[in-house]
């Protein structure tokens, strides 16, 4: 790994080196004080989903601000939050390997874990990895509220993985992961709506045959940035695993959210780019193509230039098309909205993180490449 950085405390934005990952930390902050705001008075817990940011410093800022732990899709990103400082971690996710459950056992013994199943087989090797390592790990069953991703159908099957995890020796049942993600980017908030009152009835279906075996159930947590205020007001989640909410993206800027409660969040990750190559009237070619900025969900958008659209990426290029309006010349410097933000994240080391024109601070991605 390169030991390069782009930037320096106290430089301006005009000379942080490209491509770099910047974080406007004045709309970062805000962000954040709109989701304590959009949450004020309601009973319910937020555990940001780490796999976003990959770092451990904002997830102390998150905790700071009262989040009851983060979420990690992979063991790797678990170890990273933990080594950070983060007490409190659930792998939203399944881990299947004895390599895998070997050092998610481990990592019980430094911090408070948990983790994902929708399968008795797994259950069966998580308890043995936890009974080698001495451990008492808790384990949430995954069930299918309509994403058809991972997740054990609900109702009985659900009931009946939870009574295997709870007559384990080593394991404890904790609850209920139930992330409906295919309604995070339906674009009409009636529609994101209707499908998480869709996947609360199935979590109220799965709650009630546990409650009839004799099984408690005291934690349910799921959700995402477009559909959180759903399930804060549904009376069934106990918990919500937002992300995106401090960044955003393209891909979310989309959504309509007007008649969805939940706030508009403003964009604060950006892609810093420079225009490398002018060869036609039409046309700018920039610094940050496929190794800068994912294009998943979508090209980048060129914010706060006008009369410029990124319409194709290869490895190292990006190029824009341009109107009569633009007035871009080589050396010139832009910002990139992501189309997605966290796979973005996962191509860069550090954020510049920048206020008022001057970068106030590097923070490293300490999860950044964990994907193991």
């Amino acid at each position: 790994m390169s030991a390069y950085i782009p930037a320096a405390v106290g430089m301006s934005l005009a000379d942080v080196d490209t491509p770099a990952l910047l974080l406007d930390l004045d709309a970062f902050e805000r962000n954040l004080d709109r989701m304590d705001a959009s949450l004020a008075g309601k009973r319910i817990n937020i555990r940001p989903h780490a796999k976003s940011h990959k770092c451990s410093e904002i997830a102390l800022r998150q905790l700071a601000r009262g989040a009851v732990g983060v979420c990690c899709q992979k063991v790797s990103e678990a170890e990273a939050m933990v080594e950070g400082g983060v007490p409190d971690v659930l792998v939203a996710n399944e881990v299947v390997g004895a390599p895998k459950l070997r050092r998610l056992a481990a990592l019980a013994k430094r911090a408070r874990v948990a983790v994902c199943a929708d399968d008795a087989g797994n259950v069966a090797a998580l308890d043995e990895a936890a009974r080698a390592a001495g451990v008492m790990l808790d384990v949430l069953v995954e069930v299918n509220v309509g994403a058809n991703r991972c997740g054990v159908e609900p109702g009985e099957p659900a009931a009946a993985l939870a009574h295997a995890i709870a007559r384990s020796k080593s394991l404890r049942f904790a609850g209920l992961q139930a992330y409906q993600g295919a309604a995070q980017h339906l674009r009409k908030a009636e529609e994101r709506r209707a499908a998480i009152e869709a996947a609360c009835a199935k979590v109220r279906r799965t709650t009630e045959r546990l409650a009839q075996a004799g099984i408690a159930c005291d934690k349910v947590t799921g959700a995402g940035t477009g559909t959180y205020l759903f399930e804060a007001v549904s009376g069934v989640y106990h918990e919500l695993q937002a992300g995106s909410y401090i960044f955003m993206d393209v891909d979310y800027s989309k959504n309509d959210w007007t008649e969805s409660g939940i706030p508009r969040f403003e964009h604060s990750l950006f892609v810093w780019a420079t225009v490398m190559s002018r060869p036609a009237a039409d046309r700018a070619v920039v610094d940050a193509g496929l190794k800068a900025s994912s294009v998943d969900s979508g090209m980048p958008k060129v914010a706060e230039v006008g009369g410029a659209e990124y319409i194709k990426a290869s490895d190292e290029h990006g190029v824009l098309k341009l109107d009569a309006t633009a007035r871009l010349a080589v050396g010139d410097k832009l910002k990139l909205i992501p189309g997605h933000c966290d796979p973005t994240v996962n191509l860069y080391d550090h954020y510049v993180c920048v206020r008022g024109g001057k970068v106030e601070a590097i923070w490293p991605i300490t999860a950044r490449g964990a994907v193991w």
